[in-house]
């Protein structure tokens, strides 16, 4: 009963803040009863939530929980899980843009190889962030209505901000082949899938176009990670693999096809088997 509660007063509250400002840009002059109503469910609403939350954080202290497990209780109760998933591979993308900037990566070994896979969707993503910087300045020349004209500026320059961090987590975040033979494949902060070690029975180079989209699971057990519509390894594996979705949603796969820049040494590690140290 309480997420519903948080969930519905926070909705209402939004609803009649989205109608204000589509008054507000379209010039409609509003009542000032109506102003002061709506400001009184904003403020109603921030005080039922605080409540709420309130409520469930001190209950889960009095379980015995600490203050940061109260807080993520807290969060697990009141935000739905697909929504904190997005909201946690935003941040990891956000973040990729500093390790971009310091020309580092994540999750890569010193002695692992690191294997791009940026190359089919370079171009595509420049062309998107050009797009996208067009249509912020004409936007912002076009729209004469000051409160419009704010937040769709606000809107587009996030965008393009977003679109760079996107390709930032795919740049800083390649696939791994570990010294002792177990692979790390991933998309981005969207997709991490990790075959253990020993459980690779055959790899190969192989180019498919596969239907569907970046991330697809067959009937036959086969998953399918393409890069700008294709893959070109291809791993059979001795077990199956389990992996998380974006959204949460477990699967597992028996053949996994991805891409790789360099198909030829992805394989060749594969198939080499553990490396010893020196």
């Amino acid at each position: 009963m309480s997420r519903r509660v948080v969930r519905g007063v926070a909705g209402a509250a939004l609803a009649v803040e989205a109608v204000l400002v589509g008054c507000r840009a379209a010039g409609v002059r509003t009542p000032g009863a109506v102003l002061a109503g709506a400001a009184a469910l904003v403020a109603c609403a921030m005080a039922v939530e605080c409540v709420v939350l309130g409520r469930l954080w001190l209950a889960a202290r009095r379980a015995g929980a600490g203050r940061r497990d109260a807080v993520g209780a807290v969060v697990r109760t009141a935000a739905p899980g697909p929504v904190r998933r997005l909201v946690a591979h935003e941040a990891r993308a956000l973040s990729s843009l500093g390790l971009w900037v310091l020309r580092r990566r994540h999750g890569v070994p010193e002695d692992a190889l690191a294997v791009p896979y940026t190359g089919p969707q370079t171009a595509m993503v420049y062309g998107l962030l050009f797009v996208a910087l067009v249509e912020t300045l004409v936007l912002a020349l076009l729209i004469p209505w000051p409160v419009v004209h704010s937040v769709v500026l606000v809107l587009d320059a996030y965008g393009v901000v977003f679109v760079l961090a996107f390709h930032a987590s795919c740049v800083t975040r390649p696939h791994v082949v570990g010294a002792d033979g177990a692979l790390r494949i991933r998309y981005g902060a969207l997709f991490d899938v990790r075959v253990p070690a020993g459980t690779v029975a055959s790899a190969r180079v192989e180019r498919r176009c596969p239907e569907g989209g970046s991330a697809r699971v067959g009937a036959d057990g086969v998953l399918d990670l393409a890069v700008g519509g294709q893959t070109t390894v291809t791993v059979e594996l001795t077990s199956p693999v389990t992996f998380v979705r974006p959204l949460g949603k477990h699967g597992s796969a028996r053949t996994v096809r991805f891409h790789a820049d360099d198909p030829g040494a992805v394989v060749t590690a594969l198939v080499r088997g553990p490396r010893k140290s020196p």
